[in-house]
This record gives structure tokens, C-alpha cells and sequence, in this order.
């Protein structure tokens, strides 16, 4: 059975998740989410109250494609991406000359894992999704999603997968709710630009531990 993932983003800039072309991308930040979850996974996230007090939601996702041991950055179809920020030189991963996100000292093992063998170097794709961006609501809270309101408030850093029977079904009908199985669908845009060299680690993106904060 597909599993649902819910967690709370300190930072929408574009960069994780990113939105380009019709594809919605987890690369960088989230290292446990991006290992654990697998293709019909669903992944939801709501913003922390760093970044909207409110906990709007953000975006849901339906995994469409997992990609694992870097491919993501490796010379092909997605080396144009904003979030495609390493790549594979001299035998090992190295920050990409330009990248609009991370660069400070020890991003790319928070992302990608130690070298040689990379463990965390895993990137989450999705074509069937709606994003909302900074244009999301808080409508949950309203009265529908009683148990899905009390989950978010209380989460910490990190994400839940497993889930009692009456948040699972509230989950469930949240992602249907927000357009997922109809493919793409943007309807808003980040809260704010990428800042080149910024971390987003320290932030509510670092190493997620399940059912807990990290």
C-alpha cells in the first residue's frame, strides 16, 4: 500500500521541492524523506510557522519516479533544473558553478551522504501534483480535517509516515481534495527567491527521524 509523508517547510524559495516544466522535484534537503518514500508515495507539505504561521498547506505530491545513486545529477534531462545543484566530476559529486541553492560547507554530505557510495543521494519526481506555493490556505483547520490540524500543529522537524486510521483517511482525502490525480497543477508560486549560497540546513530540513521530530 502507498504510504502518505507529511512534513513542515521553513523554506519555499524553488528549491525543495522545485517546479519546472510540468515536474515536481525533491533533490536536496529531506535526506530520510527522499530515501524512504518510493514510487505512489504521497508526499505532503505544509509550511512551518517560520515561514506561514498559518501552516498553510503547500503542496501534495504523488511519486512518480525515484531516482537513487545521483542519476539525478549526472549529465542528462535534468542537468537544467534549478535544484539540480551537484554534479559528477573527477569521480566524486561537487557543487555545481552557479547553483542558486546550498553551497555552504557540508551541504553536499547533508544531501547526497559521504563518499564514494553517496546513500542519501536519492531525488523524489512527481508529474502528478498540485503545488500551491505561497498562494496555499489553512482551510484543513476549518472543521473537515480535525485530526490532520492537530498533526501538523504538533509536528516538529522532521516527517510521519505511519499514521492512526482516522488521520490516514483525513490524509487521504486531502490529497484528493487538492487536485492530486489530475497531473500537474500549479497554483501559486514560492514565498520567496533562491539567495545563492543560503543553506536551508538548521531550518526544519535537516535529517527527519519517522513519527518524530530530528
Amino acid at each position: 500500500m502507498p504510504k502518505i509523508y507529511f512534513y513542515k517547510l521553513t523554506v519555499d524559495d524553488g528549491g525543495a521541492p522545485c517546479v519546472e516544466q510540468g515536474v515536481l522535484s525533491l533533490a536536496i534537503c529531506k535526506p530520510m524523506l527522499r530515501s524512504t518514500a518510493e514510487v505512489e508515495d504521497i508526499v505532503i507539505g505544509f509550511a512551518a510557522n517560520s515561514l506561514h504561521a498559518d501552516n498553510r498547506l503547500i503542496y501534495v505530491a504523488r511519486v512518480s519516479l525515484k531516482l537513487e545513486h545521483g542519476d539525478y545529477y549526472r549529465p542528462g534531462k535534468y542537468n537544467g533544473r534549478a535544484d539540480c545543484i551537484y554534479e559528477w566530476k573527477r569521480g566524486r559529486f561537487a557543487p555545481r558553478t552557479g547553483a542558486l541553492y546550498h553551497g555552504s560547507p557540508g551541504d553536499l554530505v547533508h544531501d547526497l551522504g559521504q563518499h564514494p557510495s553517496y546513500p542519501r543521494a536519492n531525488t523524489l519526481l512527481s508529474r502528478d501534483f498540485c503545488y500551491f506555493g505561497a498562494s496555499g490556505s489553512s482551510f484543513y483547520k476549518e472543521g473537515k480535517f480535525p485530526a490532520v490540524k492537530k498533526a501538523v500543529a504538533t509536528l516538529g522537524r522532521g516527517h510521519r509516515v505511519h499514521h492512526e486510521a482516522r488521520l490516514l483517511a483525513e490524509l487521504e482525502e486531502l490529497a484528493l481534495w487538492s487536485c492530486l490525480l489530475k497531473g500537474a497543477c500549479i497554483k501559486g508560486k514560492p514565498k520567496s527567491r533562491p539567495r545563492c549560497g543560503v543553506s536551508h540546513r538548521g531550518s526544519g530540513c535537516g535529517v527527519a527521524f519517522k513519527n518524530r521530530g530530528c
